[in-house]
């Protein structure tokens, strides 16, 4: 990238500084009205509304609460950015002025607390601030955006709803898909690599069958309980075991679910696990092992019959195409500067966003926005402290507005001139 493209994104990004009040406004909005997965009408409608105020030619209800915006300028490439807006089923604890006290009823019917802690409101107004400046420097770059705002992140439905709804059809197969996370790191960093950059992640529930009894007479039994102990016990030997030291996996049984009374041996016992791999032959063995141990012990407990295995949800692995993250890479470097920006290792966390490269045949690059105060974070890395710092999915995450989000909003402006810029036009 050479000088006179820093120039132009500087142009580009003149406007974003009178943009700060209205994006921040959006950030807090969504922040204090956050709605569980699948069910984000209310921020679909703010994300729809930013898109045509920019000018943009929105479809909306993709995938059920989804929305698509095009914005065609002239002979380039298309390139395709996302931002996933759902949010957690968590009571905040932040104590933010703009903090949610909202509620809202899960698919089971339960009403649940709801807050987005991880992120996903932040990743809004990101796309909302990149779409606006773009839109406004239509003369710096060449080309089709399509803006992608996705439901459903956080339960690994909502890119193939989008997907089962026609997304490939209905709207132009873009040259590169884009897209950013915020996540514990010094605000206004950012951190990417080549490869893989998130987990393949699968949840499984496990529901183990026994025979109930009074707690006095358990000859009359074949205890859940025992079962459920037994194999979680076993479980943990999968990584230790199983798989070498050389390679990574993570199996977490989240919960142990079975009777409702101290001296009733129930009739059943439900696990739930959840599996973090970053290789497909890592993560085939692993799960075969799961299957082979959990109806062992169900046989070697005497269980009336197997165990029933079902699949809660899926995420593939993340990967980067190598060719077009070095070519944002070299972008974020040449206009932020090497300082701020570092090559990162795979996260543990998982993503949806792999769904649409990967099923689309097209390049995709994913990268991290830190969203810790740069004092603090320095301080809590200098004393080894970094994992103290309330992350992602915590009743206390909250990222710094400044400089968090003008930040993700240039990195998503100088990531898509690395297309589109017009010193630098390719044809699709």
């Amino acid at each position: 990238m050479n000088i006179q493209s820093s120039q132009t994104i500087d142009r580009v990004l003149s406007s974003l500084k009178g943009m700060l009040p209205s994006l921040e406004a959006l950030y807090t909005d969504v922040h204090a009205h956050p709605e569980l997965s699948m069910q984000e009408e209310r921020t679909a409608g703010l994300a729809a509304e930013r898109l045509r105020s920019a000018g943009f030619d929105v479809t909306t209800g993709v995938g059920k609460t989804g929305v698509v915006g095009l914005l065609r300028n002239g002979p380039g490439p298309t390139v395709m950015l996302r931002a996933d807006m759902d949010a957690l089923p968590i009571k905040e604890m932040t104590g933010l002025p703009y903090a949610s006290t909202v509620s809202a009823t899960d698919r089971a019917g339960v009403t649940v607390p709801v807050m987005h802690a991880c992120g996903h409101d932040m990743h809004v107004a990101w796309l909302a601030g990149a779409t606006a400046v773009l839109a406004q420097a239509r003369d710096a770059w060449s080309g089709t955006l399509m803006a992608v705002f996705q439901p459903g992140e956080e339960t690994a439905e909502g890119a193939r709803s989008m997907i089962d709804d026609g997304l490939f059809s209905r709207f132009p197969k873009p040259d590169v898909v884009l897209g950013q996370h915020v996540m514990v790191g010094a605000a206004g960093d950012i951190g990417g690599r080549t490869g893989t950059i998130t987990s393949a992640a699968d949840s499984l529930q496990i529901r183990l069958f026994g025979r109930g009894a009074h707690g006095s007479m358990p000859q009359s039994s074949i205890d859940p309980v025992v079962m459920a102990a037994a194999t979680v016990m076993r479980l943990q030997t999968i990584v230790s075991r199983e798989i070498s030291p050389n390679e990574a996996a993570v199996v977490t049984v989240g919960a142990l679910l079975a009777g409702t009374k101290e001296n009733v041996i129930p009739d059943e016992a439900i696990i739930k696990l959840n599996v973090r791999t970053y290789d497909e032959n890592v993560r085939k063995r692993v799960l075969d092992a799961i299957k082979r141990i959990v109806n062992a012990e169900a046989a070697a407990s005497g269980a009336p019959k197997p165990p029933e295995i079902t699949t809660l949800d899926s995420y593939p692995m993340g990967s980067n195409d190598a060719a077009s993250s070095t070519r944002i890479g070299d972008a974020f470097r040449a206009y932020f500067g090497p300082d701020r920006v570092r090559v990162t290792g795979p996260t543990s966390a998982s993503e949806d966003f792999g769904s649409f490269g990967q099923e689309w045949h097209v390049p995709s690059v994913f990268w991290f926005v830190g969203g810790v105060e740069r004092e603090v974070y320095a301080k809590a890395k200098a004393a080894g402290e970094v994992s103290k710092i309330p992350s992602n999915h915590s009743p206390y995450f909250a990222p710094a507005i400044h400089p968090t989000l003008e930040t993700g909003v240039e990195t998503l402006v100088v990531a898509t001139l690395a297309w589109c810029g017009r010193d630098d036009v390719q044809s699709s």
